[in-house]
Formats: C-alpha cells, structure tokens, sequence
C-alpha cells in the first residue's frame, strides 16, 4: 500500500475556479497539520489555466505574488512538503498514491469534476462523491431536491445568462413580482459568496445579474432574510454525525468574500446561543439534508434563522468548506472534541472506507 507502514497522500490545490486563493490557503494548513509519521505527502498544484503541477513546489508556484498568501509560507519550523516525482508513476509524473485530498473549492473541484476522475482512476478521495458534490455545488438543483425531500429553503427565481441578455426586462419583472427588495443574486455554482450582491432597486438587480453571469450561466435571486447566520459541521458516510453549532456575526451587510477572508473582523460564535431544542432540530436537518445529496466525507451546512419568526431555512451545502484551522468547518469539530489533525485523519479513514465499499459493487454481467 505504501512505503514502510506509510500511507501516500495527494493534496490538491488551486484550481480553476474563482475561489482559487481560498484553496491555496486550506491545502496549505491541511499539509502542515498532517501526521507526517502516517503520511508520505505529495502536494498537487492546479494553476488558474488548469494546468497540474505535480513536482518541485506546487505551493511556491502558485502564491508567488500572491502577497496575502506568501507570508503563509514562511512559518518558523513548518515546511510545505514539495512535490516528488514517483518512479514507474502512470503520466510522466503523477504520483501513484493510496487517497487524494482535493482542497478545491469551486468549479473545477467542488462540483463533481475532479470527484469523475477519481472514481476514473480508481483511487480513494476525501469528500463527497460524483451526485453529491455536483447537487452541493448547484445552487439551483440542490434547493429543488432539499424541497422536495421535506427541508424548507429559501424561495428563489432561476435565470440563465442567455435568456437574461436576451430580455432582462422579463428576468426583472418576474423577481420584483415574487420578492421585495432587497435581494440577493448568486451565480447557481460558486461558493465563498463570489460573486453575490444585494440589490436594493432595479437598476441594483440588474448589475447584481451582470455580476453573478461572469462566474456561471445560471443565476438565482432570493430574498433577503433578517437572519442570524448559523452553521453546522457534518462528517460521515452512510452514518453521518453533526458537529455543534456556531454563529457568524458579519462586520459587513452581509458575510460576503472581504467579510470572510480580507477584512478578518467578523466573529465566529461557538457554540451558537440556541435552546436545545432548536440546536437538536438544526443539527436533525442538517444530517437529513446530507443524507438528501448522498453526500460522504464531509459538508457544512448553513441556516438563516428568522430574527422575527424563529423560523429555520437551509441556505445551501458546502462540500468541500474553507479548510484551514481558523475556518469554521474545523473549528466546530474542535469544539466538538475533534481536533484538526485528528479531524483530516477521520476524513482519510472515511475515504477508504468508501473505496472499500466501491469495491463491493460489480461492474460487469453475464
């Protein structure tokens, strides 16, 4: 299986997806909390053309420049393993290993492309698989199968970028007569709130929808929700289990991409302040929603809970959540009891359990 008692795994980064740097990163905190003593480690880089850098140091390659990101580099005692060419590897230079750890958030990562051509080579991976990640990355068919499965979610109008420059007028009349302003538009696959807006008037809702067009061909607007922001960590297979839950209270209108990962005032409130009941209900459904997508792995889910009413909405999925030790998909397993470095080896263990599994359906008949 590996060298010596080892087991060999491949972290991917970067990508190209509009959440590139977010990537960048998550895989660089996952490399520096691996057990090296467990893990022979090969870092994958994805530029933003596509193109896989699979030897000397992926890392360096990609954040050269990127100054916000660099620093991350130069921790005293904490090397970022480099790349190694494996001899005998299939493609000139692509390790042979026993799991990859994809890191990629976004398109081209979190969507159920690079989950395809795992399952294509045969080999172990950390997260959801082909139908779960894509539905986790749809903002749009993810709605549609947590409705129809009993979950409330928000309301939305669905628009594609064709029709909406073909007769935007229409895309506007239909969202003024379902919401009132303010809304929200989202670009139905993205993630890291790239590419959202809240729009107060028409000709706000008309550049919201240029904006989003630019990352997708699809585009939702919703309503806007006097909410509080809750989310809950879940990880698992077949049996998933729900972290405890936490709040984020934004330092901007709303938690959008500065709030996130630029501006670093927004706080992070663990465990939220919920009854019991409510922190058991919401926990309930974000395990149902999981088990909704088939997701595997991992996922955090996220909630609006009406200020007014009290009443509970699933936003969306995330199937591949910001993954570095401040975000809060980890931090709730650590509050929770599970440690960062115990959390990745929980999430190695849970892939290889699902390639075992794999391994019991028959592909052929007669």
């Amino acid at each position: 299986m590996a060298r010596g008692d080892k087991t060999r795994l491949a972290i991917v980064f970067g990508g190209r997806s509009g959440e590139h740097r977010v990537s960048l990163a998550s895989g660089m905190s996952v490399m520096r909390a691996v057990d090296k003593a467990k893990y022979d480690i090969y870092p994958i880089g994805i530029d933003k053309t596509g193109r896989w850098i699979t030897q000397g140091d992926p890392m360096a390659v990609l954040t050269a420049g990127e100054q916000s990101l660099a620093g991350l580099l130069e921790v005293p005692g904490e090397d970022v393993p480099r790349g190694e060419l494996v001899p005998g590897a299939a493609g000139g230079g692509f390790p042979t290993v026993d799991v990859v750890f994809p890191v990629l958030h976004g398109t081209f990562g979190e969507d159920g492309t690079v989950q395809g051509l795992m399952e294509l080579a045969d080999v172990a991976y950390v997260g959801c698989g082909v139908l779960g990640s894509a539905l986790g990355m749809d903002k749009i068919a993810q709605k549609d199968v947590l409705k129809a499965r009993g979950l409330p979610v928000l309301d939305y109008v669905a628009v594609t970028r064709r029709h909406w420059r073909r007769d935007p007028e229409a895309t506007i009349r239909a969202a003024e007569a379902r919401f009132a302003y303010p809304m929200f538009v989202k670009p139905a696959n993205m993630g890291s709130s790239v590419g959202i807006s809240c729009a107060h008037a028409s000709a706000e809702l008309a550049s919201a929808i240029d904006e989003a067009a630019r990352f997708d061909r699809r585009v939702l607007v919703e309503p806007s929700v006097d909410g509080r922001e809750i989310e809950c960590s879940v990880l698992g297979n077949d049996d998933p289990e729900a972290s405890v839950l936490g709040e984020i209270v934004p330092c901007n209108a709303f938690y959008d991409y500065a709030a996130k990962y630029l501006d670093n005032a927004s706080e992070l409130v663990i465990p939220a302040d919920l009854n019991q009941e409510m922190s058991d209900e919401m926990r309930r459904m974000a395990v149902e929603a999981y088990r909704a997508l088939d997701c595997a792995g991992m996922a955090r889910v996220d909630f609006f809970l009406d200020r007014t009413t009290g009443a509970v909405c699933i936003n969306e999925l995330n199937t591949i959540p910001g993954f570095t030790e401040i975000s809060m998909y980890p931090k709730l397993w650590e509050a929770s009891g599970l440690p960062y470095a115990q959390l990745i080896d929980r999430l190695i263990d849970l892939a290889l359990e699902r390639r075992a599994d794999r391994e019991q359906t028959e592909t052929s008949f007669g």
